[in-house]
């Protein structure tokens, strides 16, 4: 049974930072692409960032400059660290685990930015 589970979520104050997690079970994590995504209430969901299996990165513009993704394929975990933190960032955030005709999401995290 695939289980992707995010924490780390939460409060903060713009500015601020936040680090969530991604672990993941069930799967042969370091053969998948890694990504987050969030959702806004009212919004799509949308890429915040992804990494392939081989550490390549990729971010949305709105993320550039301010969130870094990274695995630990040791660890089977993922991680996104997120400083500058803005009210625009708040939103649910997803673990995303995808791979040839396989594609697996967590159950979401709230991260919620104050100004």
């Amino acid at each position: 049974q695939v289980q992707l589970v995010e924490s780390g979520g939460g409060l903060v104050q713009a500015g601020g930072s936040l680090r969530l997690s991604c672990a993941a079970s069930g799967i042969i994590f370091s053969r998948f692409a890694m990504g987050w995504y969030r959702q806004a209430p009212g919004k799509q969901r949308e890429m915040v960032a992804d990494i392939t299996s081989l550490g390549i990165t990729n971010y949305a513009d709105s993320a550039k400059g301010r969130f870094t993704i990274s695995r630990d394929n040791a660890k089977n975990t993922m991680y996104l660290q997120m400083n500058s933190l803005k009210p625009e960032d708040t939103a649910v955030y997803y673990c995303n685990a995808h791979g040839s005709y396989l594609d697996y999401w967590g159950q979401g995290t709230q991260v919620t930015v104050s100004s």
